[in-house]
């Protein structure tokens, strides 16, 4: 076991957690019995209690099962946050059933075949998405969808910016059923018959190495990390926290929704990013704790009016999905007197196995492994463990990580080594370790561009670009070169109003002073926007992929 980062160790907190051996639902029900009353979301104004999200979390499991769901069958969310998203997922489990939330980026092609990889036959679906079920039912053995308006539970006057595409008027496909149709005849959920080493979710990948795969966690994996953040990030009833993630991912899904709902606490629900309704939230409704990717920050800081906003509320900021650079960190620093809170985790690992301890958070460092998490470094080559110091693969070991590719035995089998007889899963990723057990991302297995015999991770190369006044978003990729092998490319969304004053030229010679000689890009193309996920990653394979044809 690797105890390096111990000595960092928040003081207030035991190394190792005893996780409640229950199904995921519980959480919300007993939330419900303590605090009925209480707001457990905030959507736009509209306030809902705990009382009532359970409730009708147990109706829509009752509809669920005069379907025609069994213990056990998939039951597909394709749909943006909402309280219908919530009630969903809590929705199907009460019915003993699995959850497999979907990108609602994904494009009729892409639905197909995860649909029909994982088996659902019920798809509860939002508005906006309607259309592209109804280009695929026909390829699909798709029993029943439940089609949902998000306008169902805004309030009258909405205390947040809405975005139009919320408001408009649902149109129903053919055989399909209204929510609200669902929710006004009110059926009862089935006998509890769930086991905490039961599948109860399939998150999948994002399909940055390949073609997307679904990952299998129990209730046990999810309820890990689920405690880990509650404990980690200090979540309490009375904490407010702004829920900006995508809930189909799980970074959203573990610390944006169930680790605050455990602990009672409210949520500030927004469907869709929107850095003017954020800063609003904050300042309005006063919430506590912010949970966003590094692109939400650098968008956020943006804002033009972001230095006379009142964030006197916030008492944390954490995220992960990629490195936050340097430069931002420090600009958030001295908006907020806040120190991003930085974590690093995995589908495969539903969100954390890695959190930077509050109190003594690095920034550029991921952090310390997670309660009970076991992080090594091996070498890529030979995959013997390497020293502090050394640049290798990070694997991992830990009671979060899943429990194998939904039918892809070969895939599972491939994914784990053996090390000090237990079984590690290899992330992919190229890490390091200091002195004091912080773990540093370098890049993935994958990215790394070959510059005349050296190695250059563009993550490192990024982090730095980050620190020029006139970069809003930095990506950074290999392209082919008939002598040097590859050379590093940069793509660059100028700030607002700098387009037209950045040069390729002073870039260059700025990142030259700043980086060695076989690191800095030596070709930089502007442009207005980098594509993103779903989950608001940068999408760096698919410009890694237009350079190589």
């Amino acid at each position: 076991m690797n105890t390096r980062h111990y000595p960092s160790w928040p003081k207030r907190l035991p190394k190792t957690l005893i996780c409640p051996e229950v199904p995921l639902y519980d959480y919300l029900e007993v939330s419900a019995r303590r605090y009925p009353d209480h707001t457990a979301i905030n959507y736009y104004g509209n306030k809902i209690s705990y009382a009532q999200l359970w409730s009708e979390s147990c109706c829509l499991a009752g509809a669920l099962v005069a379907m025609g769901v069994k213990k056990g069958d998939r039951v597909a969310i394709y749909m943006q946050n909402s309280p219908q998203f919530i009630i969903s997922f809590f929705g199907i489990l009460r019915a003993n059933a699995v959850v497999v939330p979907l990108n609602p980026m994904l494009m009729s092609r892409e639905l197909a075949i995860l649909l029909g990889d994982c088996g659902a036959r019920v798809v509860l679906a939002g508005q906006e998405l309607c259309p592209q079920i109804n280009e695929v039912r026909d390829l699909l053995d798709l029993s029943q969808v439940i089609a949902v308006s998000y306008g169902d539970y805004l309030p009258q006057e909405p205390c947040l910016p809405v975005p139009d595409f919320m408001t408009q008027t649902l149109n129903l496909g053919e055989g399909m059923v209204s929510w609200q149709k669902i929710m006004a005849n009110p059926s009862a959920p089935p006998a509890p018959d769930i086991s905490p080493d039961n599948v109860c979710l399939i998150p999948y990948t994002a399909g940055s190495t390949g073609i997307p795969k679904g990952c299998m966690h129990t209730h046990k994996t999810v309820g890990a990390n689920t405690i880990s953040s509650f404990h980690w990030m200090n979540f309490t009833a009375s904490t407010v926290s702004l829920c900006v993630l995508p809930l189909f991912h799980v970074t959203g899904l573990i610390n944006s929704l169930l680790a605050p709902m455990f602990g009672g606490g409210t949520l500030v629900l927004l469907t869709r990013w929107d850095r003017t309704a954020a800063l609003d939230a904050i300042e309005t409704l006063g919430c506590n704790c912010v949970v966003a990717i590094s692109t939400m920050i650098v968008d956020l800081l943006a804002a033009p009016d972001v230095n006379s906003r009142d964030l006197s509320s916030l008492g944390a900021v954490a995220g992960g999905g990629a490195p936050l650079p340097a430069a931002v960190g420090e600009k958030l620093k001295a908006l907020t007197g806040l120190t991003y809170v930085e974590g690093y985790g995995m589908t495969e690992t539903i969100s954390q196995t890695h959190f930077n301890p509050p109190d003594r958070a690095k920034l550029g460092s991921i952090g310390v492994p997670d309660f009970g998490v076991d992080a090594r470094i091996i070498d890529v080559d030979d995959n013997g463990e390497l020293p502090p110091g050394k640049e290798g693969e990070l694997i991992i070991n830990g009671p979060e990580v899943f429990k194998g590719y939904w039918n892809k035995p070969r895939e599972t089998e491939e994914s784990f080594l053996e090390l000090d007889g237990k079984q590690f899963f290899r992330t992919g990723d190229i890490c390091r370790m200091d002195e004091e057990g912080y773990f540093f991302i370098v890049d993935r297995c994958k990215r790394m561009i070959n510059a005349a015999g050296f190695k250059v991770w563009p993550a490192e190369v990024e982090s730095l670009l980050y620190g020029h006044p006139d970069v809003l978003e930095a990506c950074v990729v290999g392209v082919p070169d008939p002598v040097r092998v590859e050379n590093v490319k940069a793509f660059i969304v100028p700030q607002k109003g700098r387009k037209k004053t950045i040069s390729t030229q002073e870039i260059m010679a700025w990142a030259k002073e700043r980086m060695s000689a076989y690191k800095y890009p030596r070709i930089i193309d502007f442009v207005d926007s980098l594509p993103k996920s779903g989950a608001g990653k940068i999408l760096w394979r698919e410009l890694q992929e237009k350079e190589q044809r």
